[in-house]
């Protein structure tokens, strides 16, 4: 662990210099992913674009 953040030691130093993360930005993605994987193979487009606008 420590030589992983000896070789990224500009994003450690920006980690603690800035307070703002793209942590809700992740977890829409990941919702979102999560949503189009639960309905692979179901009726298509029309309802997954429902599932994702009624999920938001």
């Amino acid at each position: 662990m420590a030589a992983g953040i000896s070789r990224d030691i500009e994003a450690v130093r920006g980690a603690i210099k800035h307070r703002w993360t793209t942590s809700p930005v992740e977890g829409q993605i990941n919702r979102l992913k999560t949503l189009k994987r639960q309905m692979y193979g179901r009726a298509g487009y029309a309802l997954l674009r429902s599932r994702v606008l009624m999920a938001a």
